[in-house]
């Protein structure tokens, strides 16, 4: 009976097991879902996998035929590459050019293993800031830059040690042939290759700036920029400042020379200066060499100075051209002037009356404030003006200085600049105006392009008289056969000129052991050419153990146109006694 029973269970529940069947033998029910649903996720999945496949295929093929390119997927600056034109010397001597190079960077995302690769690196460049190239190369982005402008000795190190994740692009550099020779001229680049000081900058600032920002500048050949200068007579005129800075124990020295003909700067050096293939200098420790950036300072045309006696140049020049006085006048230098609580004296008095030959030979205080005092403090004030002496120069060079003079001029200033104290004005914008004594009275704004006579009548202006003019030629020759400009005469040139020995400003108070040192001179005298002004900033001895312009500015002058008047094509020319003026030709 049991049994039965049983059997009639287990036949009930296979009925049922097939009732649940659908016609045709498929299952239906929750049973049926679960697996359609499993069906269809299963397709997607495969659809899913197989869209993705085809994608990464298809990159692949479009990878494979491009163009290789090291730093194609890289974002960098576009105009890196872009060329800059040579600079040139007047006779086409290469002053300026680019070279190629390359630059390392680095794609922090695919760098593994970060001190490994610094460590590496570590073995081919020298002075490697671990610590900021490691946190470059851990940063994750997509570039970094880790060093620029590598030399190919470099570049074939750092591929020889097969580093992942780092590569190179090219890159232009600037090159200076000459290092330091005309650095304060030429000026410097920066490491984008643009333009940051003297005439590299005045580049940009002429349209360059703007092409190169468009990239009209990029691999092409750009017409070189020639200079006025003249680098045979720079390369001496540099040498011979820089001796004088070690000789004379100076703080500074500077030289420039100029054409009174066409305002053309034929040489210019300051000295402490740097080399523009290197503007600054990292030390051991890593910090920048600030003595060396030092260099970067161009006395000669962005630093003022009180010039000292050789302003007794221009207040002669005011006094004769007023024709308040002549070269016959007669002042009286007997006693020294007491005004407004001042005492006005003479280094050397003669302490008697002197003829104006005789106080620009004795560089008499008190005559040079006697003359001003008959001209007046407004025609003081408007002769100083016309010669460009009161106002910012105007030139090529960037960074010029603006002289200083005082904001109110009462007498006593107008005096005491008569001597050149109480105004500062550049070395060059005083040899500009020297020039402007002796050319015949035309002043004309110096330039470091070439320039012709013709050009510079344009932008000459008439300053002085023709007579007035002659009149100084005289007085700068007398100077240079009696006076402090014997220092400087080279025989068979007729070297005239005036020394200015003035006590430096420091700190708004005159030193009266510290000198600045400076002399003004023209050759040939008898048809004057040249201007060559001299500066020897605060030196501690000189010839002979004096330290006036005399014995440091003066030598300097003398030996810059014995070494240079030649390469200037000026011929020397000997007179001797009883016989006709023979020229000798070299």
């Amino acid at each position: 009976m049991i049994g039965f029973i049983v059997r009639l269970r287990s036949r009930a529940h296979f009925r049922m097991e097939v009732k649940g069947k659908a016609p045709g033998g498929t299952i239906s029910g929750s049973g049926a879902r679960r697996t359609r649903q499993a069906r269809q996720r299963l397709t997607l999945l495969i659809a899913a996998f197989a869209i993705m496949y085809v994608t990464i295929g298809a990159r692949l093929v479009q990878y494979g035929m491009a163009d290789p390119s090291v730093t194609g997927a890289i974002s960098f600056n576009t105009h890196a590459m872009a060329s800059r034109p040579d600079i040139l010397d007047r006779n086409g001597e290469l002053l300026a050019t680019d070279i190629n190079t390359v630059s390392l960077y680095a794609e922090p995302r695919k760098i593994i293993d970060a001190n490994e690769v610094v460590e590496k690196l570590a073995t081919v460049l020298p002075n490697l800031d671990w610590k900021d190239t490691h946190r470059r190369l851990q940063s994750g982005s997509a570039f970094q830059w880790l060093r620029r402008q590598l030399t190919p000795k470099q570049q074939s190190d750092i591929l020889a040690l097969g580093i992942p994740g780092i590569g190179f692009r090219p890159e232009k550099r600037r090159f200076y042939p000459g290092g330091p020779v005309a650095s304060h001229i030429v000026g410097h680049v920066n490491i984008d290759n643009l333009g940051l000081a003297g005439m590299e900058r005045y580049i940009d600032q002429q349209g360059y700036a703007d092409l190169r920002s468009v990239g009209l500048t990029s691999d092409t050949r750009l017409e070189p920029v020639r200079l006025s200068i003249d680098l045979r007579v720079q390369n001496m005129v540099r040498e011979i400042a820089a001796k004088a800075m070690v000789d004379y124990q100076a703080e500074a020295a500077g030289a420039v020379i100029l054409d009174v003909d066409t305002g053309e700067v034929i040489a210019m050096a300051s000295v402490p200066d740097y080399d523009p293939n290197q503007p600054s200098r990292t030390l051991a420790d890593g910090s920048v060499d600030k003595e060396y950036e030092k260099g970067w300072f161009n006395r000669m045309s962005n630093a003022t100075f009180e010039m000292g006696s050789t302003f007794k140049s221009f207040t002669l020049a005011m006094g004769l051209d007023a024709e308040k006085i002549n070269l016959n006048t007669v002042i009286d230098a007997s006693r020294p002037i007491r005004m407004g609580g001042f005492t006005i004296r003479d280094f050397k008095g003669k302490y008697r009356p002197l003829s104006i030959p005789e106080i620009f030979q004795y560089s008499s205080n008190i005559g040079t404030a006697d003359i001003a005092d008959r001209v007046g403090i407004e025609g003081h004030q408007e002769f100083l003006t016309r010669l460009g002496l009161l106002s910012k120069m105007d030139t090529e060079m960037p960074g010029v200085a603006t002289p200083t003079q005082p904001r109110t001029w009462k007498k006593i200033n107008s005096v005491t600049i008569s001597f050149g104290h109480g105004i500062a004005t550049t070395p060059l914008q005083t040899a500009v105006a020297a020039a402007a004594l002796i050319n015949g009275g035309n002043l004309i704004s110096p330039t470091f392009l070439p320039r012709t006579i013709e050009d510079a009548a344009i932008v000459s202006r008439a300053v002085i008289k023709e007579k007035t003019s002659a009149d100084m030629r005289y007085l700068y020759t007398w100077n240079g056969l009696k006076g402090s400009g014997r220092a400087a005469q080279v025989e068979g040139f007729n070297v005239g000129g005036k020394t200015g020995t003035a006590d430096k400003v420091i700190n708004g108070r005159y030193a009266k052991d510290i000198n600045f040192n400076a002399f003004v001179a023209g050759f040939p005298m008898d048809d004057p050419r040249y201007v060559v002004l001299t500066i020897v900033d605060a030196p501690k001895t000189g010839v002979n153990g004096g330290r006036t312009a005399a014995s440091t500015a003066a030598p300097m002058t003398k030996e810059i146109i014995a070494r240079t008047a030649a390469l200037l094509g000026t011929k020397p020319s000997f007179k001797i006694e009883g016989k006709p003026q023979m020229i000798v030709n070299y």
